[in-house]
């Protein structure tokens, strides 16, 4: 089975920078996305299998960056100018075997595979 362990979560002051990382037991198409408390889980980011493609959210696309080094299983996600609407909980995805429009990737019900979440929080 797939696992999908996240890491690097914790407070930051806003306008701040903090580093999320996921290590995955192979190389898949992943995504990111968070879940505040009373609110859905929100589409952030994904990167292709290889990380040759990557697709953002409009509310974090020039912020935040996601990538991969897939010798390592590892996909981090990058993330500058931190704001208080930030603050999630933070999830990890991955997507097997049979490609997508990277734009179809905003979906929850496009993965697989989940980590159990880590936690952000943006102080203002």
């Amino acid at each position: 089975q797939v696992q999908l362990v996240e890491s690097g979560g914790g407070l930051v002051q806003a306008g701040g920078s903090l580093n999320l990382s996921c290590a995955a037991s192979t190389n898949f198409a992943m995504g990111w996305f968070r879940q505040a408390p009373g609110k859905e889980r929100e589409f952030v980011a994904t990167i292709s299998r290889d990380g040759s493609s990557t697709y953002y959210a409009a509310s974090v696309k020039g912020r935040f960056t996601i990538s991969r080094d897939n010798a390592k299983y590892t996909v981090v996600l990058q993330m500058n100018s931190l704001k208080p609407e930030d603050t999630a909980v933070y999830y990890c995805a991955a997507r097997s075997s049979v490609r997508k429009p990277i734009v179809t990737m905003t979906s929850p019900a496009n993965y697989n595979y989940w980590g159990q979440g880590t936690q952000v929080t943006v102080s203002s």
